[in-house]
């Protein structure tokens, strides 16, 4: 059976009249949360040799993530609670208060106060931006909105580096968090015009009281960290018995969620032979293996001489490749469609195997750079080309009553995932040699294990893609 998912629906259609500005209110959300993440990772070299801190530079990024991650989790009982508008508005107020926490830091606890409160309400933005979808939107336009979403990811790949980079070499990287101020206003203003004020479905008690599940929320944050706390262990076994202790904690989430109770995922999400467990399946396998990411420009500057900012942008071929794949592969329907959604996972898996062979710099190839942009771009396009199509599966399984629970769940398996993956590649890296014995010999043996180990998660994805194409 298929599903038609863009059927006679044009780009027009999703940005003319007020459709236009429904889809500003919730890609502007989404774009703050993604711009921040790269004006951050830019910028925060010069943070640390301004107020200190950097044995907890990572840490910027794993507070940020798991924030955002108790956020999105937050983001169906809010919306059942508060309404479209409010939810939105209460997320773009945290952000801004996490942004002015950052940029009047005087110490590192004091940024990272600011990080987590960002995180916070960047994961609650997110997860709003695919919430509220099908709420302001006809379904035959979920599809084209779900691209439009993921589209931002790769416009804030595009800007972030720069601004960040235009701040951090004036000595000013306090202005990069004030510069997000004037734009969550604007935002606000248009939230304020566009989205409806009434709680969307009722996940409400008899006494009025939204039901939060607190301790499994808890529990995911926790699994997180405990994979990060691994990363920063020197030996093998304190490494490996982080690692199992934090996804024994991501399995003991998914045990209690199966149980009566308030619900973290819509129901099937945990049962393999269901299509929406196949798919958020799909979608962690395809986050980890996007995470070898985070070292391609150390790698770029380490192994073959790229300047910083070359690199920040060579690295940007990842998130066009995603975008560009998904805002075209969004228009597909039937069985163009199947083809997409089985096509990414194999073409993610051979760029990554590309990578095995060019990123080291072993071998000497014309036009090498060339070729590095292509197997880079490669691996976002391998997410992209079924994104739309199995993000609108999510929607459209979704049961009558879960339909928040679903799209919030989208950004909540999303997030947990690339903080997986995140902690999995340091882990990786760390083992190969990257910082023992570091060097050039260390990025070359880290690069070798990255990418070929990391190729083997969208390669077991292209099993699953082919049974959630089958079902739709």
């Amino acid at each position: 059976m298929h599903i038609e998912t863009a059927v006679s629906t044009s780009w027009s259609e999703l940005l003319t009249g007020r459709n236009l500005l429904r889809s500003v209110a919730l890609t502007g959300g989404v774009a703050l949360h993604a711009i921040n993440v790269h004006i951050v990772t830019t910028i925060l070299p010069s943070v640390v040799r301004d107020i200190g801190g950097l044995a907890y530079y990572a840490w910027n990024i794993t507070l940020f993530v798991v924030a955002s991650i108790v956020g999105s989790a937050l983001t169906s009982k809010l919306l059942d609670k508060l309404g479209p508008r409010r939810a939105y508005l209460l997320g773009l107020a945290m952000f801004t208060l996490g942004s002015i926490l950052c940029a009047t830091a005087l110490s590192m606890p004091w940024m990272l106060t600011g990080r987590s409160v960002q995180g916070l309400g960047g994961g609650l933005l997110a997860a709003l931006g695919y919430a509220l979808i099908p709420v302001l939107f006809e379904q035959r336009l979920w599809s084209r909105a779900v691209a439009l979403e993921s589209g931002m990811w790769g416009v804030a790949t595009l800007l972030g580096p720069a601004v960040g980079g235009l701040f951090a070499a004036g000595g000013a990287w306090r202005l990069a968090f004030w510069c997000l101020l004037p734009v969550a206003l604007l935002q606000a203003v248009i939230v304020a015009g566009q989205l409806g004020g009434k709680p969307v479905r009722g996940d409400v008690g008899a006494s009025g009281l939204v039901r939060i599940p607190l301790l499994k929320i808890a529990l995911l944050a926790l699994s997180v960290l405990l994979v990060a706390f691994a990363g920063q262990v020197e030996d093998i076994g304190g490494k490996l018995l982080g690692v199992a202790a934090g996804l024994a904690a991501g399995v003991l989430v998914a045990w209690l969620d199966r149980r009566p109770g308030v619900a973290l995922l819509p129901t099937g999400a945990y049962q393999l032979s269901t299509a929406m467990s196949k798919v958020f399946a799909c979608v962690c396998l395809l986050m980890i293996g996007s995470m070898t990411e985070i070292f391609v420009p150390y790698f770029l500057q380490t192994l073959h001489g790229y300047a910083p900012l070359q690199a920040g942008y060579m690295t940007a071929a990842m998130a066009g490749g995603w975008s560009l794949a998904s805002l075209l592969s969004s228009s597909r329907s039937g069985k163009d469609a199947d083809r997409m959604v089985r096509f990414g996972p194999l073409a993610m898996s051979l760029s990554l195997v590309a990578l095995v062979v060019l990123l080291p710099g072993d071998v000497d190839v014309a036009a090498e750079g060339l070729w590095l942009a292509l197997a880079l771009g490669g691996v976002g396009l391998g997410v992209g080309l079924g994104w739309p199509h199995l993000l609108t599966r999510v929607l459209k399984s979704a049961r009558r009553g879960e339909e928040n629970l679903a799209s919030a769940g989208i950004t909540t398996v999303q997030l947990y995932a690339m903080a997986i993956g995140a902690a999995l590649a340091g882990l990786t890296a760390n083992a190969a040699g990257l910082t023992e014995p570091g060097g050039v010999d260390g990025a070359r043996h880290a690069a070798y294990a990255l990418f070929a180990c990391f190729a083997v998660a969208p390669a077991l994805a292209i099993v699953l893609a082919r049974r959630v194409a089958r079902e739709m």
